[in-house]
């Protein structure tokens, strides 16, 4: 199983050889939600549940 470094306290986090791009995945050391953003080679960002769209239309919204 392939291992790459948590983003949020670097400790090993073990990815599922069947893992896609995209699949939210969980740091057993420190708890934190992460997204698979890379495969090769396998890269992790910290997940956030964030429409990021909304934001957007509200600041269109505004001028």
């Amino acid at each position: 199983m392939p291992t790459t470094a948590c983003p949020e306290c670097s400790e090993d986090v073990y990815v599922d050889a069947e893992s896609e791009q995209g699949d939210i995945i969980s740091c057993d050391e420190c708890g934190s939600e992460l997204e698979i953003v890379g495969l090769d080679p396998i890269e992790l960002d910290i997940y956030t549940d964030v429409d990021l769209d909304v934001f957007e239309d509200e600041e269109e919204d505004r001028l």
